[in-house]
């Protein structure tokens, strides 16, 4: 944990603001507590499923306050990745969600001869035909992208598998690991920094998936705040390599603990 002075605050969306889209008690007082303390915010999420407006209109319904920029998915942040790694290439994707924020990749069948192979949203759309033919083009030597590495989200219904954990079986199956776009990776914290114009050692990341949010973010220099709620599990967090700098209830207990952190 960095003694600097924090200036930033990251904040997941699923689980630390909304579950199913529907806002936890008490999301949009601390929110907007967070914006009139100057700290800057950014919104930070592995969902696939909404673009970055519909997300961004689904927070605002929800009394919390926004605006799309603020506002990074690893749809978007894997269309920035594929513009600076692989200009131009034919990209094979398997996604169960929106494609809008992926911009003007070039999008190909699996028999148009891929360049590339993206792994995004999980969904009903990953049947096993699907993953064998990635997993097989992977195997031939086709660089391989996952939109994030989360191995599950929480809905209302419980648990479900996310692309992490697809990731992982071509990774076993193929003996190749893929390039991670999203959390955990740094490349969001650090994008989303930049925006702000911000030092890692100034900046909060607050989650409630304990390696993907807040251990990856404190690799990355930030101060890593986990919440209760959302996908939190005693259990997880008993196991995982490593403890998170604050442990709190909900977002609402974190402008008071970074009142403290002043």
């Amino acid at each position: 944990m960095s003694e600097l002075p924090i200036k930033a605050v990251l904040l997941d969306i699923d689980g630390v603001l909304v579950a199913s889209w529907e806002p936890l008690d008490g999301a949009s007082d601390a929110v907007a507590e967070l914006r009139s303390s100057g700290y800057g915010v950014r919104f930070l999420t592995n969902t696939t499923s909404r673009t970055r407006s519909s997300i961004a209109d689904a927070l605002r319904d929800a009394g919390i306050e926004v605006d799309d920029d603020e506002i990074s998915t690893a749809t978007s942040a894997t269309a920035a990745h594929l513009a600076r790694e692989h200009p131009g290439c034919r990209v094979l994707l398997l996604d169960d969600g929106p494609i809008d924020d992926l911009g003007d990749v070039d999008l190909v069948d699996v028999d148009d001869d891929p360049e590339v192979v993206v792994l995004g949203g999980a969904g009903p759309r990953f049947g096993w035909e699907q993953l064998s033919r990635l997993a097989a083009l992977v195997a031939e030597g086709a660089p391989f992208v996952a939109m994030h590495g989360s191995a599950v989200w929480q809905t209302s219904d419980g648990l479900r598998l996310d692309t992490g954990a697809f990731a992982t079986a071509i990774e076993a199956a193929t003996g190749i690991a893929p390039t991670v776009v999203g959390k955990p990776a740094p490349v969001m914290f650090t994008d989303a920094l930049a925006e702000l114009g911000c030092d890692p050692g100034a900046a909060v990341m607050v989650g409630d998936d304990v390696r993907s949010d807040v251990l990856a973010a404190q690799d990355a220099g930030l101060t890593g705040v986990l919440v209760r709620t959302g996908k939190f599990r005693p259990e997880l967090l008993e196991a995982a390599e490593g403890e998170p700098d604050h442990v709190v209830d909900s977002i609402v207990d974190v402008p008071a603990l970074l009142a403290g952190l002043r």
